[in-house]
Parts: structure tokens; C-alpha cells; sequence
């Protein structure tokens, strides 16, 4: 599938997974993957499994990313991981403000904005996570990309979360999907300008499935999916990545 813009699809496995388990998953799928160049392919397990999945994915086709970081630099703390940290396991994506950190967490958009600037400041590129609504769509753009220079927005990725469906199955229609992708691509050109708005990825990440894969990634400003659940499995996973291109 030729696209405007490459696709990412990104698989974002949660508070799952022992570290047995992750390297068990990440090498079934550094070897179904290992022809896939089309696509780039991210995993992000907890920070537990970083160290040893980083081992594992040297030098693949498969990058390394982070659920989340703190928006301080090294220093007093405590439970916080810097930016910095991440760097070292070769830590290329960090996903930031996913809906359930907003929900649970409190997070806010200027804090959400303050982490992206310091992901980028040790060149690691933040998936920005916005919600459903119209109005948090919009405020959450805004807010959330406050700060960054076109130099930064066009190395960020943005996730668009419709929360109704994460994790119940469920999946925006094409049209439903296609409406809040272009809306926030619209934001941009306003925010930044319409070649900066063209460049920036925009993922969809709700109830993703190798069924519906391709009806998604197949819209003008659908530039792949934040993966949940289904990224816990190997083939599901695989599958996606493969009915995407």
C-alpha cells in the first residue's frame, strides 16, 4: 500500500508481561517480521523488560519504545524515569498522555507538553496520545504540543485515542476515524503550517485487530495504530504489521 507518509504501528503491551515472557514474545516476533521493512514496527514493554527486549531487538527491524517518562532531568525522583535512562537501552519512542494515564494518573496536557520537550531534548520521539471528544481533541492538541518548534513537531507522533473503544473491541468507522484524523491534521497547519501538518504521522489506537487493519491504514490521514491488546500476541501482532502494508 503506497502511502504519503510511512506507517507505524506501534504495540504498546501495558502492565503485561514478566520478562520471560516479553523476550518469548519479542523473539517469535523478531523472526515473523524479519522481512518487513515497509512499516516501522515498535514495541514498548514495561520498563522491567526494557534492558533484556533492547538485547533482543539490536539491530532488527523491530524499535524500542517506553510507556512513559518523566518530564524532570536524572535527580531526586523517586519512582521517575528520566529520559535520559531510556536513551541508554537505545529507547527510540516514548508514548506519552495514552488515555488511561490521563484518566487514572491525572495527567494534564501542560505536563504531557513538558515530557514531549524533554523526550526530545534526548532525541527520543514522543507518541502523543489525544482523546476522543471534539473539545479534548482540540484543547488537547493545542495544550499538549505547546512548546515544540516545527523541528520537534515534525519528529512527533501523534495518537488519536477514541476512548469508547479502547480495549472493548469496538472500532470507529472509516468515516468516524478518517474525520478525527484529518481534524487534527487540520490543527496542525494551524499550529505549525500545511507542510509540517503533512509530515507528522497521526496513528489510530482503538481495538486495533488484523481484521481491520487495512480498512484503516488505508485512509488519506490514518498513518498506522497504537496497538493494545492484541500486540500481546505474536501472531496477532504480525498479523496486523502484515495487513497493513
Amino acid at each position: 500500500m503506497k502511502k504519503e507518509r510511512k506507517l507505524i504501528i506501534a504495540g504498546n503491551w501495558k502492565m503485561n508481561k514478566t520478562v520471560a515472557e516479553a523476550l518469548d514474545l519479542v523473539r517469535d516476533l523478531k523472526t515473523v517480521l524479519a522481512t518487513i521493512n515497509e512499516v516501522d514496527v515498535v514495541v514498548f514493554p514495561p520498563f522491567t523488560a526494557l534492558s533484556e527486549v533492547a538485547k533482543v531487538v539490536h539491530g532488527s527491524n523491530i524499535h524500542l519504545g517506553a510507556q512513559n517518562m518523566s518530564e524532570h532531568d536524572i535527580g531526586a525522583h523517586t519512582g521517575e524515569i528520566a529520559a535520559e535512562m531510556l536513551k541508554e537501552l537505545s529507547v527510540r519512542y516514548v508514548i506519552l498522555g495514552h488515555s488511561e494515564r490521563r484518566q487514572y494518573q491525572k495527567e494534564s496536557d501542560e505536563l504531557i507538553s513538558k515530557k514531549a520537550q524533554a523526550a526530545h531534548a534526548a532525541s527520543i520521539q514522543p507518541i502523543i496520545c489525544v482523546g476522543e471528544t471534539l473539545a479534548e481533541r482540540e484543547a488537547q492538541v493545542w495544550r499538549s504540543l505547546n512548546g515544540l518548534g516545527k523541528d520537534q513537531i515534525v519528529n512527533t507522533i501523534i495518537a488519536y485515542e477514541p476512548v469508547w473503544a479502547i480495549g472493548t473491541g469496538k472500532t470507529a468507522s472509516t468515516a468516524q476515524a478518517q474525520e478525527a484524523h484529518e481534524f487534527i491534521r487540520g490543527l496542525l497547519v494551524e499550529l505549525f503550517d500545511e507542510p509540517v501538518a503533512r509530515s507528522v504521522r497521526i496513528q489510530y489506537g482503538g481495538s486495533v485487530n488484523p481484521s481491520n487493519t487495512r480498512e484503516l491504514t488505508s485512509l488519506p490521514d490514518v498513518d498506522g495504530a497504537l496497538v493494545g491488546g492484541a500486540s500481546l500476541n505474536a501472531r496477532h501482532f504480525a498479523d496486523i504489521i502484515k495487513n497493513s502494508i
